[in-house]
């Protein structure tokens, strides 16, 4: 997969390729990275189908807390390192993903406050992730304005993939790698196109009054999703034919770590 399918789509739009001639634009990776683990998870879960046991609860919520706080200390060297220089741009790279990564954690509480009556720590760190993941393409493009309304629309959108889409379409993605990084980074990247700041990246976005990076950003969507898919698809098929991708039922009803390891990261239960 890293071979056939994120060197390919990093080369077309980091390395020169023809996705970087018609202009897309992503600054740390929201097709290159979020779009097409997203994709290729949602392909995954559809292969590979539903565990026996679909629950969803996390196993230890501290270390929950403490790993988002881990990966936003390493998402400010993911998105403001991408300018590759301690300059003004990784400065306010690094800026407008902490005011987006925020802002789509008031916005998933507050959507989960409405939908289920009670909001949830586990909630408010995805809601992290899912502003984190939506600012990663546009965080080199935009203004403060910009990572503001990146967050809403990471909190928003994220948040119906993950409660009405997937009880909808009905996949099992354990970890809401497509309901978060997927559709974050759709999002971000199809942003750009309204939200790019001529003050922050010398382009102008719809709001700016510019229309010109619409297409070459719809389009470089369309194709790293829909290869990623196709590929995805295709290496899953071949290793299950070569050995399979599906442990026996009772090994998944004992649990892998007891089957293999023979014992539990936090007990029975």
């Amino acid at each position: 997969w890293l071979t056939l399918v994120y060197v390919p789509v990093a080369h077309w739009i980091w390395g020169g390729g023809f996705l970087s001639q018609l202009g897309v634009h992503d600054f740390a990776g929201g097709l290159v990275v979020h779009a097409t683990s997203g994709v290729a998870a949602l392909v995954g879960a559809y292969v590979l189908g539903k565990r026996k046991e679909a629950v969803l609860i996390p196993s230890h919520l501290p270390l929950v807390a403490l790993g988002t706080g881990l990966l936003a200390f390493g998402w400010f060297g993911f998105n403001g390192g991408s300018a590759l220089a301690l300059n003004e741009t990784a400065i306010s790279a690094a800026f407008v993903s902490l005011i987006a990564a925020f802002v789509g954690a008031v916005v998933w509480t507050v959507l989960e406050w409405i939908k289920f009556g009670k909001p949830t720590t586990l909630g408010f760190m995805t809601g992290i992730i899912a502003g984190f993941a939506t600012i990663t393409p546009a965080a080199g493009f935009v203004d403060i304005l910009g990572g503001f309304l990146i967050g809403i629309l990471g909190g928003a959108a994220c948040f119906w993939a993950v409660v009405w889409a997937k009880a909808k379409f009905g996949y099992d993605d354990a970890l809401d790698v497509f309901g978060v990084h997927g559709v974050g980074g759709i999002a971000g990247t199809l942003a750009i196109a309204l939200l790019a700041s001529p003050a922050v990246c010398g382009e102008k976005g719809l709001l700016y009054g510019g229309a010109n990076l619409i297409i070459p950003q719809v389009v470089g969507t369309l194709v790293v999703v829909v290869y990623t898919a196709v590929v995805t698809y295709l290496i899953l098929k071949l290793t299950d034919r070569l050995v399979g991708l599906r442990v026996p039922q009772d090994v998944e009803i004992e649990g892998l770590d007891k089957h293999l390891h023979g014992e539990k990261a936090y007990g029975e239960r």
